[in-house]
């Protein structure tokens, strides 16, 4: 269903080196680099056939904002790795929109979720099922 999403930046650099550090500690890495005729897109995944994150600047020069509203969310297999992940965006500079815990009921379909912004007011979750 979904191929990617994309983000906007208005510091490309320190942006890829946000991403590269967070979702590096899952094991996604750069799978996509335009240089910057255009934009400077850059994705990052773990696999071609998985969603992907990227970022870029806007394509029609004005300044990138984050939607309000917008979120991206990241699934893990483990509590423990929502835990790290949120973590992790806390120590790159990112900035907590909601701790990590769990939404709703407890049992195999427990939502546990962590809410946090990157560099550029970005919101995403990470997000595992169940109760491990």
């Amino acid at each position: 269903m979904i191929g990617y999403a994309t983000l906007g930046s208005n510091d490309l650099e320190r942006a890829r080196g946000f991403y590269d550090a967070l979702l590096g500690s899952i094991g996604a890495g750069r799978i996509m680099e335009f240089g910057d005729d255009l934009g400077g897109f850059t994705m990052w995944g773990t696999t071609w056939d998985k969603p992907g994150i990227a970022v870029t600047r806007p394509y029609n020069g004005n300044d990138a904002v984050a939607g309000n509203g917008n979120m991206i969310a990241i699934t893990v297999d483990a509590r423990a790795k929502v835990d790290a992940l949120h973590a992790k965006a806390l120590e790159l500079g990112g900035s907590c929109e909601g701790l990590p815990g769990v939404r709703g009921d407890e049992g195999p379909q427990a939502f546990y979720g962590a809410y946090f912004r990157d560099l550029d007011g970005n919101k995403l979750c990470a997000f595992s099922i169940g109760g491990a």
